[in-house]
């Protein structure tokens, strides 16, 4: 317990810290990028509709340009988070049009997923709400917030988010496939969790609102 605490308050420091300058984006700099690129994928208003492409509306600011700077390879390094379709997609942009970008679907409106599992939601909602103290691992709710609403700047919006993304990105933390967490939070929770408690609070995470 007192892993769990401590670990809260350390992540909910550094959350204010990051939060302490405003973001600068353009939306309406992005509508041209996001009709010919992003929308195809993640629909025009960020609500995407295909389960294993993220929805990206009202999502933080901060942690969306955070991804697509992640997703960018660097000349001679490899991209801190590796997608070889992400990788095509930001192969262009300029820092100007991520930020553009990132205010864009910051600013859409979400709309809310469901839950599809009344015995999965169940056990979602003890991790997320309450995490697993036997297995050291947080809640959720200390860095996404109650609501999933998430913590800026660098703590994901996760209310309604497509629960087969979620379950993807949880295993792909735990394997290691993906190391753009901040710190190693995420693959030190993940690495805690079973398959089952990764599809359970993935589904709550899909009703949450």
């Amino acid at each position: 317990m007192k892993f769990i605490l401590a670990l809260a308050v350390m992540l909910s420091a550094m959350s204010a810290r990051a939060a302490e300058l405003p973001f600068k984006g353009d939306p309406a700099k992005a509508q041209g990028i996001v009709n010919q690129v992003c929308a195809a994928c993640h629909a025009a208003d960020g609500n995407s509709q295909i389960a294993a492409n993220p929805k990206l509306a009202g999502q933080i600011p901060e942690y969306l340009y955070k991804q697509l700077e992640n997703f960018k390879a660097a000349p001679g390094k490899k991209a801190e988070r590796e997608n070889p379709i992400m990788a095509a997609m930001v192969a262009s942009l300029s820092p100007d049009d991520m930020r553009n970008l990132a205010a864009y679907f910051a600013s859409q409106t979400p709309k809310p997923g469901a839950a599809k599992s009344r015995d999965l939601v169940v056990l979602g909602q003890l991790v997320y709400r309450g995490g697993i103290a036997s297995e050291k691992i947080a809640a959720c709710a200390s860095c996404h917030g109650p609501s999933g609403a998430g913590m800026p700047a660098q703590y994901p919006r996760l209310s309604g988010q497509h629960a087969e993304y979620i379950v993807a990105q949880l295993k792909a933390f735990r394997s290691g496939a993906r190391a753009n967490d901040l710190n190693g939070v995420m693959r030190g929770v993940a690495a805690r969790l079973s398959d089952h408690e990764i599809d359970a609070v993935a589904d709550y995470i899909d009703g949450l609102h």
